[in-house]
């Protein structure tokens, strides 16, 4: 059921923006100048990594706004395209690199998809704990580099204390700290250790006070309430339209989640809230995020309650590696070891998509394949792209400073956005 994340009265700024606006064209209204075009990015701070904006200004006032992609394209769609579906999962991580695990997740169960294989419920579990790590970790980067953006500092230092004990637990799960490379298609590379299950419940056991206390610093703050409400307002309808989708679409009142909506590794098993927004604007964006990390604690506890026993990984003789103990003492389980490797998995003619929730909201994996172990062709659905499609509708009738603040509450990242 969909919840409000909305828990307090916060200061109508409707009738304080409209004044403004009034009063900036009566003072406007009689001169007569050129409108000034600037770039902002791609290199800028404020643009979260080399997205270029070309701002056409009236003195401080944004008319016209285009965002420039590109500048971190690396051909990804098109490696995928030249690689075995098992080689492709160290690029997944440098799709939005602040949840890499979400990545590996989501791109391995769309191929698992046209493979027709089902995890077993064990590798289900634990990827739902792999990918509710890495939405917390996104979210808390994402709202402490949002409040710094908006001149709160302290909000980062909590935030990232928190997002390196994640890190420190991705090391334990994966063997890796940021690039995982974690997953196979059928499976993942190692299974849960006790030492690795104690240090997660010890962190979820923690990390509750410390969104409060992010909460308290901000949530009633008057500094980050004037720079954040009834800023970059996206109607219900133009999130919609604009095909956003993740904390920026349910920011804007729409009670969507893939999560909910299409089911996939036992997510219907979970009981858990989809947040959603009252007025679409940069706070209520703001909202989501936060109230979504401790949905992400409740599935956590869960699964981790009730994680099963058994195997993690599927078992296929023709397309899944052998156990490294029976390769070492037997030649035919070398022989099949040594074609998986070179040939990569059989897949079988036809096309899928998939989706996941990811943190910056729905990763689309859309696979094309004529047979073997090559995809014909691999398409992303990148949220980040989606995302900001809306920029030229929203950043118009802006001030130059508002720009940080909206760009903070969309919380995008150009890896996947450039692809």
């Amino acid at each position: 059921m969909a919840e409000s994340v909305k828990e307090f009265e916060v200061p109508d700024m409707a009738a304080k923006s409209a004044n403004q606006a009034e009063a900036y064209q009566q003072t406007t209204d009689d001169i007569v100048g050129e409108k000034l075009t600037v770039n902002m990015g791609p290199s800028h701070p404020a643009t979260h990594g080399v997205l270029r904006l070309v701002l056409e200004l009236d003195g401080e006032m944004i008319t016209k706004a285009q965002p420039e992609l590109g500048y971190l394209h690396r051909g990804a769609e098109k490696i995928a395209e030249n690689m075995h579906y098992n080689q492709f999962v160290p690029y997944t991580d440098r799709l939005d690199y602040l949840a890499p695990l979400a990545n590996n997740v989501a791109y391995a169960t769309a191929v698992e998809k046209l493979m027709g294989w089902q995890l077993p419920e064990r590798g289900q579990a634990i990827r739902v704990i792999a990918c509710e790590l890495a939405r917390i970790s996104a979210h808390l980067l994402g709202v402490g580099c949002y409040a710094m953006d908006v001149g709160a500092m302290t909000v980062f230092l909590y935030t990232f204390t928190e997002r390196e004990k994640i890190y420190n637990l991705c090391e334990l799960l994966t063997g890796a700290r940021f690039t995982t490379s974690w997953t196979r298609v059928g499976g993942q590379i190692r299974d849960i250790d006790d030492k690795t299950f104690a240090a997660i419940n010890t962190f979820l056991d923690g990390l509750p006070p410390v969104i409060d206390e992010v909460d308290k610093l901000l949530s009633r703050n008057k500094i980050f309430l004037d720079r954040t409400v009834d800023v970059g307002t996206i109607t219900r309808e133009d999130a919609i339209g604009f095909g956003l989708t993740g904390p920026n679409l349910r920011g804007s009142g729409v009670d969507h989640d893939v999560r909910k909506a299409r089911p996939y590794l036992g997510y219907e098993q979970y009981e858990f809230d989809i947040p959603v927004g009252e007025n679409g604007d940069s706070y209520d964006r703001y909202l989501v995020r936060m109230e979504e990390m401790r949905q992400s604690i409740r599935i956590l506890k869960q699964a981790l309650k009730s994680l099963p026993s058994g195997p993690i990984n599927v078992v296929d003789p023709k397309s899944t590696l052998p156990q490294k103990e029976r390769v070492l003492m037997s030649m035919e389980e070398l022989i099949h070891h040594f074609i998986v490797a070179t040939q990569g998995i059989d897949a079988p003619e036809g096309e899928v998509y998939f989706a996941a929730e990811n943190p910056k909201g729905e990763l689309g994996f859309y696979i094309n394949s004529k047979g073997g172990g090559v995809p014909h062709r691999l398409k992303m659905r990148s949220p980040s792209f989606c995302n900001l499609s809306i920029l030229p509708k929203l950043l118009p009738n802006h001030m130059v400073s508002d720009v940080v603040a909206i760009l903070g509450s969309l919380d995008f990242v150009m890896g996947e956005c450039d692809r």
